[in-house]
This record gives structure tokens, sequence and C-alpha cells, in this order.
């Protein structure tokens, strides 16, 4: 509805109004009260030009202007009138108001009234007009926010555009089929899964498989996030949830679609704190709606998150969201695929090599896929080439990864000499020890929070860890301390996030996996689906703090291991760690090749002037 400004019109009725009663107030000030008497001797005397008689009230105006008023009682009006009035106005040419002045006086009086009257009409309607649009605003507030795509608009995504899910199109098919042909399966009794969760990591392309899934079925598509349901103010998440399923009903057969279902899809009861919680109101709201009283024939729910274990056990059961669907990360091929979709829009060199590249990323998601190629494109840009090539390639693969180079970083060469014997140490302990991935590049320059960085790159997927692996690693990581004290006897703060990621290891063998003989096969680690405070409150540890010390005990003598078995890997190989040390203060960075011939005794500076020859 339009908005009409009545603000002008309100305004000058005000000013009219004042101006009438300013009149009527200043035309009583310049009158003159008088009495009877003092009428006929005005009259009598000559000087009244006008005079008018309404009602009681007798007005007289002399020669200059001025007024009289006197009050005539009712029962002298007709003597005063044929005895003094009459005569004067018939011989002295007094002008005198004729009876309808009564009507006019009478409608001069109720003038202010009338327009006051028509001023607060003016002002009850704009307030009347302003609270039925407040309404309509508050049913606005209350309307779901759901955006609806509808799969007929010329870019239309199907499961031709999603590249490395091949399992996760088959599971999701089903889906499909039953949107395209439900009476296939309502003849032979089959219930179709009324809801889909998609778990998996961040960026790994729930939300665009379920877009897929509308593209293959063409049927309309809501999406909305979890988090869009909830409001300050109580019932307004209920109200979106019924809101929702109503234009879904009324579009039917369709697809509802919520990312990071965990915001509205939490587990009821946890937190401190009483009172009305407003998401789990939602959440309530969102259950009985998909499997109530009212059926919803024809509307497929399907949800995202990366938390499956903080949602509601009533969420997850049959009759709602009864199939879990793994969205995980892509293994080698299906990096390949993704890069080969991401990399259709862009002018790549003859040189790169994308499988290469997918065996180089293990652990990327689809977006880090997508994000590496674009820092590429970015970093070709920059150096205003045409095309993107392997050097390129290999600059965002490493800037993804660790950050981007600040070669205008100024070091010390004390600072730089540690640095380089950290980073050998590690290099050269990957390169003895057998279950370590190879080592790809080293570098001392600066990236991100990094003084130095070894890159390795695994020849093959690996989806389990052994123990060995995992001392294996240990040693490595702990390879740069152990080069620090040995080389030059003493230790920097260099080493920090190794011992992090040796302290969790080695926590991880111990309390989680069952790697200790001591300890045995038992998880004494904390769980991690207590994410919330009052779900730990009350809850008492399943073990006693002998087991604690047990832990501390198996933990140290793992973590001193490994740090031995460093040192003495680096002093049966100290000619080599000086070496790559020495070339690294030289070159700053050097390549798998060169790391090698200087690890195999073949090393000739000669062959590697270029820093860039044969990185792969």
């Amino acid at each position: 509805m339009k908005k009409v400004n009545l603000f002008p019109l309100i305004l000058i009725l005000i000013m009219l109004l004042g101006f009438s009663l300013s009149r009527t107030l200043f035309t009583s000030l310049m009158e003159e009260p008088i009495d009877t008497s003092r009428a006929i001797e005005l009259i009598n005397g000559g000087h009244i030009k006008k005079a008018s008689l309404v009602k009681d009230k007798l007005t007289l105006i002399d020669d200059d202007g001025k007024g009289y008023r006197t009050i005539i009682p009712m029962m002298l009006q007709n003597d005063f009138y044929n005895d003094h009035l009459k005569d004067q106005v018939e011989e002295k040419n007094i002008v005198f108001a004729p009876q309808s002045s009564a009507d006019e006086g009478l409608f001069s009086g109720m003038l202010p009234y009338l327009i006051m009257g028509l001023g607060f009409f003016f002002i009850l309607n704009m307030l009347f007009r302003q609270a039925r649009v407040q309404n309509n605003n508050v049913d606005d507030f209350s309307k779901s926010k759901a955006k609806r795509f509808q799969p007929s608009n010329g870019k239309t995504i199907t499961f031709k555009d999603v590249a490395g899910l091949e399992e996760e199109k088959v599971e999701l098919m089903e889906i499909v089929d039953f949107l395209k042909s439900p009476r296939k399966y309502a003849n032979i009794g089959a219930r179709i899964p009324k809801g889909v969760l998609l778990v998996g990591p961040p960026g790994t392309g729930k939300t665009y498989i379920s877009r897929a899934v509308a593209g293959e079925a063409g049927v309309p598509f809501f999406s909305i996030s979890g988090s869009e349901f909830l409001e300050m103010f109580v019932g307004v998440g209920a109200s979106r949830v019924r809101d929702l399923f109503k234009e879904a009903k009324a579009n039917a057969p369709c697809i509802i679609f919520i990312d990071e279902i965990d915001a509205v899809g939490r587990k009821r009861g946890t937190g401190l704190g009483g009172g009305h919680d407003e998401r789990e109101q939602t959440l309530n709201q969102l259950l009985v709606e998909m499997d109530g009283f009212e059926k919803n024939e024809g509307i497929i729910m399907m949800a995202a998150t990366n938390r499956p274990d903080i949602l509601d056990d009533a969420l997850l059961r049959p009759g709602r969201f009864d199939r879990t669907v793994h969205i995980g990360l892509p293994d080698v091929r299906g990096r390949e695929e993704i890069l080969e979709v991401h990399a259709k829009d862009k002018p790549m060199g003859d040189d790169v090599d994308l499988n290469n590249i997918a065996r180089r990323t293990p652990g990327f998601s689809p977006a880090d896929l997508e994000n590496l190629l674009n820092e590429a494109a970015l970093l070709s840009a920059r150096a205003n080439r045409s095309s993107i090539n392997k050097d390129m390639m290999e600059e965002a693969s490493i800037k993804v990864i660790a950050g981007p180079e600040k070669k205008s970083k100024l070091i010390t060469p004390e600072e730089k000499k540690l640095v380089s014997f950290h980073e050998a140490g590690h290099a050269v302990i990957g390169y003895n020890l057998k279950k370590t991935e190879p080592v790809h590049m080293i570098t001392i320059v600066p990236r991100g929070a990094a003084g130095g960085f070894t890159y390795s790159v695994p020849d093959e997927e690996r989806y389990y860890h052994t123990r060995s692996m995992m001392i294996d690693e240990m040693i490595t990581l702990l390879g740069g301390r152990a080069a620090e004290d040995l080389m030059l006897g003493d230790i920097s703060t260099g080493a920090s996030n190794d011992i992090d990621r040796v302290t969790k290891i080695a926590h991880s063998m111990v309390a989680r996996y069952g790697m200790s003989k001591k300890i045995g096969t038992l998880n004494y680690s904390d769980d991690q689906s207590q994410t919330f405070l009052g779900n730990s409150i009350g809850h008492s540890k399943a073990y006693s703090e002998d087991i604690l010390k047990d832990i501390d005990t198996e933990m140290r003598e793992i973590v001193r291991y490994c740090y031995d078995k460093a040192i003495e890997i680096l002093k049966a190989n100290k000619d080599i760690l000086i070496t790559l040390a020495n070339v690294l203060m030289d070159k700053e960075t050097i390549y798998k090749k060169e790391f090698e011939a200087i690890c195999s005794g073949s090393y000739n500076p000669e062959d590697f002037k270029d820093e860039k020859l044969n990185i792969y």
C-alpha cells in the first residue's frame, strides 16, 4: 500500500484553525464592554455607523471603527429595538445587520470547531493508516525468509556440474527419481526418505549438490539458513517455520534446504539458565512440521551441517532426517575433476598438469581447489601474463597452504642461520625415515606466521595412520628443535607449532587410539561431543587421577623416544645437514630434486643454477 503524506494538509488546517481563533480572540479584545444605558447614549449621539443584535448580544461600531458590545436582556430586546434602535436606523442611517446574521454568527462561532474536528479526523486517519502499516510490517517480520530458486531460468545446476562426488550423487538420485515419478514408489508401497542430511567438512559442496538435486528434479527449491529462523523476539522462529512449510505445500512437489541446520537444531536442554528458549521453540515447530499430524506430501527436506554430533536426536529419527549422506573430502581423482571444472574458464598453460596438482593437494576441499586456481589467476594477472603457467600454480599452492612470501621482512644473519638449520633438520629426518611424506620444497623465506617452511607431498592417498607412521611424523616434527640443539647449542621458540602438533599426536595415541601397552586399548580422551557447558555439568570422568598420571607418563616417554631418535638421525647425517643449511642460507628456497641430490651425496651446484628447474 502506497503511503500518503498528510503532513502538508494537517499543517494547513492547523494554520487555518490558528487564524480563525486568533481573529476571534482579536475581535473580542477590540470590543469595549458597555452597559445598556451607555449603548443608548451612543446611539442617540449619532456616533454609531453599524449595529447588530444577535440573540442577546448587541454590537456597535462608531465612526472611528471602535467596537462596543453589551448584553440586552431577553425581556427588553423588543422594546429596545423598537424604541431606540429602529428609529435611529431610519433617521441616522445606521447599518443594521438583518436577522440572518444570527445564523452567520452561529456559523462563524462553529467554524473553529469544524476546522478542529476536521484536523482531528485527518490525524486519527493517519494514525490508523500507520497502525495498519505497522501490522503489515509485523506480518512481514514473521514470514519465512527462504529464497526460492526456480530451475527453469536457464541457469539450472545438475549433477553434470558436480564433480568428485559420484557415490553421493547415486544416493541422491533416488530423491530425484521420486520427485519425477512418485507413483512408481507409491504403487510398490515404498516410502521415500522425508529428509536428507548432508554431513561433511566446510567447503565440500553440500549446498551445491542440494541445488543440483533440485535442478535434476525440475522442482522449486527453497533455501534458507538455520540462523535466519531466529530473532530476538519470542515466537518469530516458529512462525517462520510455519510460513515456510505453508509456502512449500502450495508449491509441492518441492525441496526445502536448510543450510547450517545446527544453528536451530541443536540438542534441547543444553546450556545454563532457565526461561523460554526461542531456539528450542523453533526446533519444536520444525519437528512438528516435518512429521506431525499433518502430512507433507511431495516436500523433501534437505539440510547441511558440519556438526552432526550436536543435533537433537528427534531431528535424526526415521520420518524426519532419516537418511544421512556424508560429503567428504575428494580423493585424487575427484580433485582432478574439480580442478578441470574450475579451469574451464581460465587460460591454462601447456606446462600445467592438473593431475600433478591433484596429487599434491591431499586434504583440499572443492572450495580450496577453486581458491587455488583463483590465486593462480590473480598471480598471473599481477605478473601481466596472458595464461596461468606451472610456476604460478606452484606459487599459488604454497600460498594457499602457508601464506604469501614476506621477502621484505628483515632478519638478522643469526636468525637466518637458525631457521636454515631448523628447516634442514625437518627435511633430513624426513628423507631418512620410510613412512614420512617426501619433501617437495624447503624455504627459509617467511610465510604467514612461520619463519620458514618445509613442504611435503604424499605419494598416495592415506585414509588411516599406523602407530609407526605417527611415530615417524613426531620424529620429523621434532627434527627442527633437535637440529637447533645439536648444531647451535641453543633452542628457540620457532618449534612452538611443532611441539603443539607432537603433543596432540602423542595424546591421541595414548588416550584415544589405544596405542600404549601400559594404558591399554581404552579411550580416555575428552568427549568432544559435549559442546555445551550444560552437558558437562554433573558428568564425572570415567577414569581416576592415577590414569591421568599414567597418560602423562606415557606421552612423555613417547615424545622423549622421538626426540632422542631425531638427535640420533641428525648426528649420523651431520655433513648433509650442514650442506643443506648452507645451501638454504645462500638460495633461501630449494626444491625436491636439488634436495634429494644433497641427501644422496651427488650434489653439484652447477646443475641447479635455476631454482625453478625441475621443481616437480
